[in-house]
């Protein structure tokens, strides 16, 4: 096996030959997948570093690797002795990948990019930016040639999703797609998002990690559904299940073919923020190319009253699991063997447990103390903390249920909490209930709403810097779009029926982190002669910490919401607890009196 050091002298050989002086690596896949296959981890296999995020470039001269304050410690260790030097985003002294390679390159010269890893939208940013500095952006395999290992692609069989779980059969959900592209003027689209392609023809399968997708492309037509997807994922009775709803087969590769030979008539729809480049270039220069978010991602985010069922149930099965986890996390806490790595593998357990579980939906986050206080923590065997008796604890974890999709964060004290982890916790409580008592005119974007989280903290000079809330797949992403709720301006509008999390933070560095996520959907509220009011119905199912809670802070009304939510869930979880575990939820779930 070559060392990193060996594969960068290969890969600047390649790039003297054919005229190219840099080249950028992303960990990116050709479907924009947030957890890549393994046989698309094209960054990894060049640099050694491993993270979730980070983004290489090499020149003939120098090799850089781009990744934020998370993996800092992990990149410095993987890349130590190779000719990568690590840039640590978000600091004043690192240089952004574009400003620095107009600092090494000259202008006329070429940087090179594999267009399957590029969205048609980051592509036009690139080559743009980089016209500035008179530096040109070409398409290039080069790592494809060199890499002589690669793993191959996942080649799982896929199953078909039952209408029983999704309300929609593939040819109904056909139909919407083509009204929705009629109403674009368009005559087809071309489909990579692989959570869109699986929603759309009721498939999932074990391809990515977390996510139960199917690799595949598609090209839909007003006539037409092709699926490109390797045929060995399809038994007999898959393949005649999605014939029988109107959708051809066609080797996966073929379609780039297939979009060769598109009726230069038509009008294609794309998403560019989606579509990978390499696609994009197939389409026939003559076709009426329309940019804009994919319908299917519209159609997809609004939950019908099938999936939303199938949510709820799979929220009282989370419940139940999380009620187990958390009452042998209490009984073994003071046995000093607990460690992050190990609660973690206990909560997998738990969840497995429940009838129709089929993975987690994302890597647990398990911090304790100072690692709650970084975001988007991952324990490793060598930060794994043992969990003791004292300080809080943030887990936030999600699971895959055939009935739905859950995402949770709940924060608990291990010990006797400070009057600040009080403060700062009762904060988070206030506005995570000021968003879920919110009731909105119809119209109302996530970030109208979003100051509701975070008022209470701003009026103390507190904040946290990711978003309030990010959508939820049915059994599908634990990320998805359109709809979110954060400070950024978002043009799409909150609408019934979409699935959406519910969670404020706040985090000090070195100390703690605390985090109250629920998952929520959007429902309609009344309508007067002001028009349609929507509002939040709270779905997740388990106890919020009432001994981190300062009452002396909380209004009346947010009592009210805490005890009725609390009743709520002992009332939804006790029938499938035993005796033990319903005396441990009713404690857990003891009403707050009111003091005036």
């Amino acid at each position: 096996m070559k060392t990193v050091n060996e594969k960068v002298s290969a890969l600047r050989s390649s790039m003297e030959a054919k005229g190219i002086s840099a080249i950028i690596i992303p960990g990116t896949d050709p479907h924009a997948s947030e957890y890549p296959a393994d046989c698309w981890k094209e960054r990894v296999w060049v640099s050694g570093f491993n993270g979730s995020a980070g983004t290489a470039a090499v020149t003939t001269k120098k090799a850089g690797l781009w990744t934020d304050s998370r993996y800092f410690l992990q990149a410095a260790e993987q890349l130590s002795g190779s000719d990568f030097a690590l840039m640590k985003m978000g600091l004043p002294e690192t240089p952004e990948i574009i400003y620095w390679l107009t600092t090494e390159l000259n202008a006329g010269e070429r940087v090179a990019v594999n267009p399957q890893m590029f969205s048609v939208k980051d592509y036009a940013h690139l080559k743009s930016e980089l016209a500035l500095a008179g530096i040109e952006l070409v398409s290039a395999d080069l790592i494809g040639d060199l890499w002589t290992d690669r793993p191959a692609t996942p080649s799982d069989p896929l199953f078909i999703y039952d209408v029983k779980y999704t309300g929609r059969s593939a040819s109904e959900k056909l139909t919407l797609l083509r009204n929705e592209l009629a109403k674009a003027y368009a005559d087809a689209t071309i489909l990579s998002s692989l959570d869109e392609i699986a929603w759309l023809y009721n498939i999932r399968g074990n391809d990515v990690k977390y996510n139960p997708v199917v690799i595949a492309y598609s090209i839909v037509e007003n006539t037409k559904a092709t699926l490109f997807i390797d045929e060995n994922k399809l038994g007999t009775a898959e393949r005649k299940s999605l014939n029988e709803q109107g959708v051809e087969i066609a080797p996966y590769s073929e379609i780039y073919n297939a979009i060769t030979k598109i009726n230069v008539n038509k009008a294609v729809l794309i998403d560019a923020a989606k579509l990978n480049q390499s696609l994009f270039e197939k389409i026939p220069s003559a076709i009426v190319v329309r940019k804009a978010v994919s319908p299917v991602t519209q159609l997809k985010s609004i939950k019908n009253e099938v999936e939303m069922a199938g949510i709820r149930l799979a929220m009282v099965k989370d419940g139940v699991a999380l009620t187990k986890f958390f009452i042998w996390l209490e009984k073994n806490l003071k046995s000093g063997e607990l460690t992050e790595l190990s609660v973690d593998k206990k909560l997998y357990k738990c969840r497995a447990e429940q009838d129709g579980f089929k993975s987690e939906s994302f890597s647990t986050i398990a911090g304790y103390a100072a690692h709650g206080a970084i975001v988007h923590y991952s324990a490793t065997p060598e930060s794994n903390a043992t969990l003791k008796p004292e300080s809080l604890f943030l887990l936030d974890s999600g699971a895959q249920y055939l009935d739905g999709t859950t995402d949770i964060t709940r924060t608990i004290a291990l010990g006797t909490p400070t009057i600040q982890q009080k403060s700062d916790f009762t904060l988070v409580l206030k506005g995570h209930i000021a968003l879920a008592q919110a009731q909105f005119i119809q119209g109302t974007r996530g970030s109208q709403l979003d100051i509701l989280a975070r008022q209470a903290m701003w009026n103390l000079g507190i904040n946290y810097g990711h978003g309030t809330g990010h959508g939820v797949g049915h059994f599908l992403n634990v990320h998805e779009g359109p709809q979110n709720i954060r400070m950024d301006e978002n043009p799409t509008e909150l609408k019934p029926g979409m699935f959406i999390s519910n969670e404020p933070g706040i985090y000090r560095t070195n100390q703690y982190g605390i985090r109250t996520e629920n998952l929520v959907f959007v429902v309609e509220a009344k309508e007067t002669e002001f028009g349609k009011f929507f509002k939040f119905e709270t779905q997740t199912l388990f106890p919020i910490d009432i001994n981190l809670i300062d009452t002396d802070a909380m209004t009346k009304s947010e009592i009210e919401w805490l005890n009725d939510y609390h009743t709520k869930v002992y009332k939804r979880l006790s029938p499938l607890l035993n005796e033990d575990e319903r005396m441990w939820l009713s404690v857990k779930c003891t009403p707050i009196k009111w003091v005036e």
